[in-house]
């Protein structure tokens, strides 16, 4: 078992009712299909409410660093705190003493002392918690609160939350807490002869709802001008962007687009494609198969937004997974005891495994023998996929065997 790499921590008043359903929400998001895909202690979600030596004290405390006097075992290498302001908080905290205070004055003073590992992401439960009240002045005066904008249409209210506190975690362990999230928007021309039908209408939905969001503004490929590396530009923004692709009917066949789906896989970056298919596609593209995939239809002559938010939560939480699997890779150096050769982002396929092929020969780490040990998140490839990377190896004149693993995979033979 790897170190815990990333602790959420929920807090809220017990007499603020909502608050429990909040930290339930959270912890069925982080606990779902996505994140359970990695190594266990990738994140973990706990709920701090009740008291922790009676019942008007304050939580039991959080694990920001490690001292042998705290409860619990060795701190994570992350820990994000969620205050749920709410009118009770705000009752025991204005007392300007207490368990209260204390707790809450020790979360702001850890992430001030180490804001590049610990992070807070209030939510204001109740406008009067934070409307000239101490509570207001402790945390929404020095952080910015999640899912503070009205919820807009197709989103909804658990969306938002789960969004934006992924997000924000996202960016605390990319080391960009000031640099928002970039959707890059790949797409086809306007209007293109023989182009789904509102092609140009699903353009501006899409550009309209990031717009709403919290996400950075988005990166227009085919809008960049003349002399502009499209290229250059994608990889040097790898580490905090996450590709959108609008798979309309003409779009696998667009070489700008293959090749923007093709360099986005291979800096291993998340790609998301949402199917908006009109009529048919007159062939696909291997290159843009092997990612998560949202259908995006029309209802009454709109696009629905609704299919572009999914879109989006799921970009986000991918974005997440992969900063994860990043830091578990870092963690690994000293506490797996077998040599992985590839720390894939998403499961390997022929172009991405190519590239690194590719990589290891030019840096002379190629072996030609024995086994080539990959590693990544769940789910798993299916056996057909495993061999045909095999016989893509032994054509290569690679003789080494190429042992495809997931987490599960390990942890079933006692790694």
């Amino acid at each position: 078992m790897l170190p815990p790499v990333l602790e959420i921590y929920v807090v809220w008043h017990p007499l603020d009712a909502r608050g429990r359903a909040i930290c339930e929400e959270f912890v069925d998001h982080f606990h779902g299909t996505i994140f359970s895909g990695l190594i266990g202690g990738a994140v973990e979600v706990y709920a701090r409410s009740a008291g922790w030596r009676m019942a008007d004290d304050a939580p039991r405390p959080i694990l920001f660093a490690a001292d042998e006097s705290s409860p619990g075992g060795r701190p994570a290498q992350f820990v994000a705190v969620v205050p749920i302001l709410g009118n009770e908080m705000a009752a025991a905290v204005q007392q300007n003493t207490g368990p209260w205070l204390e707790y809450l004055q020790a979360v702001s003073l850890a992430r001030t002392a180490e804001p590049d590992r610990i992070g807070v992401f209030p939510y204001r439960l109740d406008n009067g918690a934070t409307n000239g009240t101490a509570l207001g002045d402790m945390f929404t005066q020095h952080y910015q609160c999640i899912a503070a904008n009205p919820v807009k249409e197709g989103d909804t209210e658990k969306s938002l939350r789960c969004r934006d506190l992924a997000q924000g975690i996202a960016q605390l362990l990319s080391q960009a807490v000031n640099e928002r999230l970039t959707v890059f928007i790949s797409h086809t021309k306007r209007n293109t002869p023989g182009e789904t039908e509102n092609v140009e209408a699903l353009i501006a939905t899409v550009r309209q709802i990031i717009s709403e969001t919290r996400l950075s503004d988005f990166f227009d490929a085919n809008d960049l001008q003349p002399g502009q590396d499209w290229d250059a530009e994608l990889r040097n923004k790898a580490a905090t962007s996450a590709l959108l692709a609008l798979r309309t009917d003409l779009y696998p066949s667009r070489e700008w687009c293959q090749r923007e789906v093709l360099i986005a896989k291979r800096a291993g970056m998340p790609v998301i494609i949402v199917d908006a298919l009109g009529e048919a596609e007159e062939r696909g593209s291997f290159l843009m198969d092997h990612v998560p995939r949202v259908p995006a239809r029309m209802e009454n002559g709109r696009w629905r937004k609704a299919d572009i938010y999914r879109a989006l939560n799921l970009l986000v939480d991918e974005f997440l997974k992969r900063a994860l699997w990043g830091r578990q890779r870092e963690l690994a150096r000293n506490e797996v005891t077998f040599n992985v050769a590839w720390w894939a982002p998403h499961a390997p396929e022929p172009i991405t495994l190519a590239k690194w092929l590719d990589d290891e020969r030019r840096a002379g780490r190629l072996v030609a023998n024995g086994n080539l040990i990959v590693l990544h998140p769940d789910p798993p490839l299916g056996p057909e996929e495993r061999n045909t990377l095999q016989e893509l190896l032994s054509l290569a004149g690679i003789n080494a065997r190429l042992d495809v693993m997931t987490p599960r995979l390990l942890a079933a033979r006692g790694g």
